[in-house]
């Protein structure tokens, strides 16, 4: 494992990114920091068209340097109805290397986990609004903008059962998706199809790719548990 990304309530681990600083989104301070190794900060954004963000959650690199994230509601006091929320969207941005911020979605109610495919040529994102609770999938053009988009699978039957809502995602070396979720952690293939469930007992938010890329890291509720699979992440 070369590098950790620790971002909002997220860990996102990446041999193919190796930076010297540690993004991180706080959502306290509603920015997108960089942790050097002393431990200073250094703000890259936290603004956009001088509205502060709601709460920067989760994260993803690409190859060429772009950070995507999502910037749900979530670490503000009252969320979706906080007074001091800001932006009306909870957007989906792109900020290139030279600093440039791009509002890529905005019609997202909740969006959460972000991932792209091992080709870069898909951006997975999950919404966790209860009413809407699905993972989704988008089109990136050359210009790493994003296309059409449609629902991967939706998340409603589980929800009807179970705690918890659609929130992290990671992606392997084949292309399956895995998205923490309702009580566990869900595996799509690249067509949508449910290839079955790790389950955890509780509401589940997050995982990461770890140590030789085999190595799955998921935390749910009060633990962080590693299982050894078959499989890497896209990444290594």
């Amino acid at each position: 494992m070369d590098s950790w990304y620790p971002v909002g309530k997220a860990l996102f681990g990446s041999r193919r990114f190796n930076p010297p600083s540690v993004p991180t989104q706080s959502a306290p301070a509603r920015t997108g920091s960089v942790a050097v190794a002393d431990g200073r900060f250094t703000t890259l954004a936290d603004r956009y068209q001088g509205k502060r963000f709601n709460s920067p959650n989760d994260a993803v690199l690409k190859s060429n340097g772009d950070l995507y994230f999502t910037d749900p509601p979530y670490g503000l006091p009252r969320t979706f109805e906080d007074p001091g929320k800001e932006l009306e969207v909870n957007g989906v941005y792109r900020l290139s290397p030279e600093g440039e911020l791009t509002l890529l979605l905005s019609d997202i109610e909740a969006p959460n986990g972000i991932a792209f495919s091992p080709d870069e040529k898909t951006l997975y994102l999950s919404n966790s609004a209860k009413a809407q609770a699905a993972w989704l999938a988008y089109s990136v053009r050359p210009d790493g903008t994003l296309g059409l988009g449609r629902i991967f699978h939706v998340a409603a039957p589980w929800l009807r059962t179970r705690a918890g809502a659609p929130h992290g995602i990671k992606i392997d070396e084949h292309g399956n998706l895995f998205g923490a979720g309702p009580e566990a952690i869900y595996v799509f293939a690249p067509d949508g199809t449910h290839l079955g469930s790790i389950f955890t007992g509780v509401p589940t938010g997050n995982v990461a790719w770890g140590d030789d890329g085999s190595s799955l890291y998921i935390t749910a509720g009060p633990r962080l548990l590693r299982l050894r699979l078959t499989t890497r992440g896209a990444a290594f």
